[in-house]
């Protein structure tokens, strides 16, 4: 058996967390994949980590505040849902 996983990365100007967070639950299942869980950590002073877990793969946040944007990366074993998250991803 061979493995296919696509991957993406990408900069996205966001980084407040609470938006994060819904944005990309939201994006996520509008994409088809399915959300086993997520786990997040808030640094101090400030930051923030997001790991989603996916039945697909997964998918991570990396907040920079102080540059004003964050890293997203996502790999994925489903390549329509994953073009899916690529189409509407790309203008963030």
């Amino acid at each position: 058996m061979q493995a296919k996983i696509w991957n993406h990365a990408q900069w996205v100007k966001e980084t407040d967390p609470k938006a994060l967070r819904k944005m990309f639950d939201e994006l996520l299942q509008q994409s088809g994949f399915n959300v086993l869980s997520c786990t997040e950590h808030h640094f101090s002073p400030q930051g923030y980590t997001a790991l989603w877990l996916l039945s697909e793969s997964h998918f991570a946040v990396h907040t920079f505040p102080e540059f004003g944007k964050s890293y997203i990366e996502l790999s994925s074993c489903n390549l329509e849902f994953y073009l899916k998250f690529l189409s509407m991803t790309k203008e963030l």
